[in-house]
């Protein structure tokens, strides 16, 4: 009979321990830093290395810390704690940065503790993205865990070992509940994949869409701000109605064509545009503000434009 006690007890404490495992293992897929952080330290057990971890910022950052420098060699602890994760999946949670350091006291603040000092505080830093799942894949995942729910072992009742299972019992006693609530999940999980599938290739292609008109847009923006500004003679008058500032941006341009100007062509459309300068300039009104340099600048235009026809004429010859 003790023998019969001894055997049920170690089958449901088997039981629970793994139930309590599984639930463990879901939490830090969901999202769970309390759940991540006790997994992390059961792999990382045999190591020497604890972990502490905060989420902030979207990024969980994560310490390491271990009795000897050489138990937190960077690049087996960085590979080990990535294959780890990745196995968890936690959702919500792609960056992570590692630190490490000589294992401390506890401290509550930490982080701000490593922050405000991360030259002295830390031996290491280095952040990791996570592997973002297939949903193909997370989808069968969670297909496969709703069969394993209704798996779960249903000891037999004896005289013996009925008072032990006596928990198991009210776990099981409405299968029918359990299977209709795992065949809802497993729709919606259905349901999502499709509606994936349908979506998820335009969604997709209208993001790429959007931003090859932004990309577009920005070309042709930077393709007109290098492009040099050129004033055609037939249309100054339609770009302002200042004549003052449309005879100072002609005057600009025949200046700087008459650094380069060789040929007597060449010459003579500079001659053009200081005399288009100087007519423009002509026609300033009294009431404008500058009027007096307008007087002025129209004399100069005007002897400028002789100039050049003169240059003109020596090129000829």
């Amino acid at each position: 009979m003790s023998t019969l006690i001894s055997q049920g007890a170690r089958a449901i404490t088997k039981f629970q321990v793994v139930d309590r495992i599984n639930d463990i293992v879901w939490q830090a897929h969901q999202g769970s830093v309390a759940a991540i952080i006790q997994l992390l330290n059961e792999k990382l057990a045999k190591s020497g290395v604890r972990t502490r971890a905060i989420f902030s910022d979207g990024v969980l950052q994560l310490l390491c810390e271990a009795a000897r420098i050489e138990q937190l060699e960077q690049s087996p602890l960085i590979e080990q704690i990535q294959q780890i994760l990745d196995s968890i999946a936690p959702r919500h949670i792609r960056r992570v940065n590692i630190n490490s350091r000589i294992v401390r006291e506890q401290q509550l603040l930490w982080l701000k503790e490593i922050d405000s000092d991360r030259d002295n505080q830390l031996l290491w830093s280095h952040e990791i993205t996570l592997i973002q799942p297939n949903i193909v894949k997370q989808l069968i995942k969670d297909f496969t865990e709703a069969q394993a729910e209704l798996g779960k072992p249903n000891f037999p009742r004896t005289k013996v070992s009925r008072p032990l299972v006596l928990i198991n019992k009210e776990k099981h006693k409405k299968p029918k509940k359990k299977i209709l609530a795992v065949a809802g999940l497993c729709s919606l999980l259905l349901l999502s994949w499709v509606v994936y599938a349908q979506l998820g290739n335009k969604i997709k292609n209208l993001m790429q869409l959007e931003t090859s008109k932004y990309l577009t847009t920005e070309n042709t923006n930077d393709k007109k701000a290098q492009t040099p500004f050129r004033v055609p003679n037939n249309s100054l008058s339609e770009l302002s109605d200042d004549p003052f500032a449309i005879s100072v941006r002609i005057a600009n341009l025949a200046s700087a064509s008459g650094k380069t100007a060789t040929s007597s062509t060449q010459w003579l459309e500079i001659a053009a545009k200081w005399q288009r300068a100087s007519d423009l300039m002509g026609t300033v009104p009294q009431k404008h503000s500058r009027y007096q340099e307008a007087k002025i600048r129209t004399q100069l235009y005007k002897k400028y434009s002789e100039a050049a026809q003169k240059e003109a004429d020596k090129s000829k010859s």
